[in-house]
């Protein structure tokens, strides 16, 4: 039997037909909207699309998962938080809509959850009992295993908001509310605004701010333009903020940090390494950083062990 994994980005959203940890079939797609409702019908003509392209028949179909970009209640399956993404999900049943069309049993998760999971089980996590997760891309999100379990708290957010932890009580207003979160202050999101707002920065520079993402860069990181090492090396040094942050909250073993940004984790990791170790507060030894392995397949693979547990509770 197959399982379905939907990964519900803020631009892009994913699929994978899964069968035991290993991915069959793959596709995506730009989201349409920022509500859900009008991706509903691609997201299934995908689903269709998968088994057909494979030779198998719905009927193989065992299970679907959705990791979503907010908080997300995973008993009653239900979105209770998004942040200006997907707004309109809160009012869906969701699970109805899996009923309804294919008739298997439906999980949910919240995104940066999902992808912890997929490197606790099948990546870079393997092995460890405590760890952290940090997403970085369009928001920062973050996911937390502590003693060999995924933590979920009273409301289900505990560990997944890290992207606003705030390391700057001065800073801008991110787009949750609160002053200061490293997702105001280092996220795609946020960039232009980040570079508009930096008077050290060269005019032009700050007069293109809508054109830069972080892979332009850090590509003129490499060739030495005194702007991009400006900016990338004040969001590496925020990003190493909220990494101290998380250690000192969670006390991982690991941290694996994922999203396209870390196509430069050549030039990331050391860098954030080498400030965690000056400054995090970590007497029992130093906690080791290190780049996703699953890259964009995180989630989707966190979601099919989701699945593969929840059928082996029954």
């Amino acid at each position: 039997m197959y399982n379905i994994a939907i990964d519900l980005g803020g631009t892009i959203v994913k699929i994978g037909l899964v069968q035991a940890g290993k991915i069959i079939g793959f596709k995506s797609f730009p989201a349409v909207s920022r509500t859900i409702q009008p991706n509903l019908q691609l997201i299934e003509n995908v689903v269709d699309s998968l088994f057909s392209e494979n030779n198998l028949s719905p009927s193989q179909l065992s299970g679907i998962g959705l990791a979503f970009p907010g908080i997300v209640d995973p008993i009653n399956r239900a979105v209770v938080s998004t942040n200006h993404k997907y707004d309109d999900a809160k009012a869906m049943d969701l699970p109805a809509w899996v009923a309804h069309r294919w008739g298997v049993p439906f999980c949910m998760d919240n995104d940066a959850r999902a992808a912890t999971l997929g490197e606790w089980r099948y990546g870079a996590g393997r092995g460890y009992e405590n760890m952290v997760m940090v997403t970085i891309g369009t928001g920062i999100g973050t996911g937390v295993v502590i003693d060999g379990k995924p933590l979920y708290g009273k409301h289900f957010q505990a560990g997944s908001l890290g992207g606003h932890l705030v390391v700057d009580y001065r800073g801008p207003r991110c787009s949750c509310g609160n002053i200061g979160c490293v997702e105001a202050l280092a996220s795609s999101s946020f960039l232009a605004e980040i570079i508009r707002g930096d008077e050290t920065l060269s005019a032009e520079c700050r007069r293109q701010a809508e054109t830069y993402d972080f892979n332009r860069l850090f590509s003129l990181w490499r060739d030495g333009d005194p702007d991009a090492l400006a900016i990338c090396n004040r969001c590496m040094d925020v990003w190493s903020a909220g990494i101290i942050n998380y250690i000192h909250a969670y006390d991982p073993e690991i941290v694996v940090l994922g999203g396209g940004v870390m196509q430069s984790g050549d030039i990331i990791i050391p860098r954030l390494q080498e400030r965690v170790d000056a400054l995090a507060w970590c007497p029992s030894g130093k906690v080791r950083l290190t780049v996703s392995e699953l890259g964009d397949n995180a989630a989707i693979l966190g979601m099919e062990y989701k699945l593969l547990t929840l059928r082996n509770e029954k």
